[in-house]
């Protein structure tokens, strides 16, 4: 998935990643399908490919024909990951809860949604992280 929102942490004595998906993106219906899911991070020669990932819809091509990615299987979990990724970050669904426009207490919060297409936050249990170049342990 392409993200931009997310965070990273220990919470109920677990190692977690923290990603928000709009539920009319095409990523919501594998969130909701899948127990498991990856993060990957690309090094600056992606951007490209990236932005282009980011930008459309898997429901309307086949995207990842159009790019310089190649997928691999993951080390733990059974969703891909890229051979390309300098990080794969692999994850279980642990608990997932939609926003609530009532429970925001900054007012300009809202006028993200002006379609009130609130993000659903999901934290994931990290199962295992694979590293190159700069993210190798020293």
């Amino acid at each position: 998935m392409t993200v931009a929102w997310g965070s990273i942490g220990v919470m109920w004595n677990k190692p977690f990643v923290q990603v928000v998906v709009r539920p009319t993106r095409y990523t919501f219906e594998f969130m909701e399908e899948f127990e498991t899911f990856t993060l990957s991070a690309f090094g600056e020669k992606h951007i490209t490919d990236l932005t282009y990932l980011g930008r459309v819809s898997g429901r309307d091509e086949k995207k990842l024909e159009k790019t310089s990615l190649t997928v691999i299987p993951s080390q733990i979990v059974k969703c891909p990951s890229y051979d390309e990724a300098e990080l794969v970050i692999e994850c279980r669904k642990i608990y997932s809860t939609r926003f609530n426009q009532d429970e925001f207490i900054d007012p300009s919060i809202k006028e993200n949604y002006p379609e009130k297409d609130y993000h659903i936050v999901y934290f994931g249990e990290i199962l295992h992280i694979d590293g190159t170049g700069k993210y190798l342990k020293k």
